[in-house]
């Protein structure tokens, strides 16, 4: 996978790092989103969630066919950080035996990284 230098350099973005994949931002970071997106590879599974001020913001994102994107209205009282954390806690179980990973990119906390349960 190519990933574009100016991706790689801005949110250090290595998804094979990560079972799922988390991709969570506002409006004005489409533009990451939609870059990483564009390197994901057709097996992909994660989830996006893009929050915006109304529905005028809403528009098709390209994603593999097992990420999820969700638009959070604010505007409705939709908020991106309630999303992020729910998403969270139901795909990074404490009470298993397994290790489940996601990478994540969140705007606002810097580069791409692993979370795990453990």
């Amino acid at each position: 996978m190519i990933v574009p230098d100016i991706l790689a350099d801005s949110i250090a973005w290595h998804p094979a790092d990560g079972d799922l994949v988390l991709l969570a931002g506002r409006g004005d970071d489409l533009p990451v989103i939609e870059m990483a997106l564009a390197t994901l590879p057709e097996r992909a599974r994660g989830q996006v969630f893009v929050e915006v001020g109304d529905a005028s913001g809403i528009r098709t994102l390209d994603a593999p066919g097992r990420v999820c994107v969700t638009w959070l209205v604010r505007d409705a009282g939709a908020r991106l950080e309630c999303a992020v954390d729910a998403w969270l806690a139901e795909m990074l179980p404490v009470d298993v035996d397994r290790e489940h990973r996601v990478y994540a990119w969140i705007a606002g906390a810097g580069t791409a990284h692993v979370l795990t349960n453990a």
